[in-house]
């Protein structure tokens, strides 16, 4: 099964997620979403102009470009159609996990980045990090883990 790090950002940097409204839209796509393409999101952090999310295929049939591109569609109609814009650019980026690459160091990193955009100092504190897999207090732990 493989294991991918997602990174999509909005439209010409549009500031969409810091708006807690706009981020549970978008989330609430990415759950939904994930699930119907057997997928599970690992970790997740939104930015005020992109996200971060780390998926896993659940079964061999797994599509993660129908799965990416169903995303953008459902988010990005809903996000239209409460604000008139578009949230989406065209493009986004993905990164293959090799084996021997972990998941708890690519969790970490995503969950993080908070912190390092200088956004807060804790991660507790910033709303906008989870996991369908992990409670708070393990991701947490994964970002005091070092490989």
């Amino acid at each position: 099964m493989h294991r991918y790090f997602l990174t999509i950002n909005t439209l010409e940097g549009c500031s969409a997620f810091d708006d807690a409204e706009h981020v549970d839209l978008a989330l609430s796509h990415l759950l939904r979403t994930s699930a119907d393409y057997s997928f599970e999101v690992t970790a997740y952090c939104f930015l005020p102009d992109h996200m971060h999310a780390l998926v896993e295929a659940t079964n061999d049939q797994a599509d993660f470009l129908k799965f990416v591109a169903m995303f953008k569609q459902r988010s990005g109609y809903a996000f239209k159609q409460r604000t008139t814009e578009l949230l989406w650019q065209d493009s986004f980026y993905d990164h293959i996990l090799r084996d021997e690459e972990s998941t708890l160091a690519v969790a970490a990193y995503i969950v993080a980045n908070p912190v390092r955009a200088g956004l807060c100092s804790d991660v507790r504190s910033y709303p906008f990090v989870g996991s369908a897999r992990y409670s708070i207090e393990e991701l947490i732990d994964a970002v005091a883990w070092r490989p």
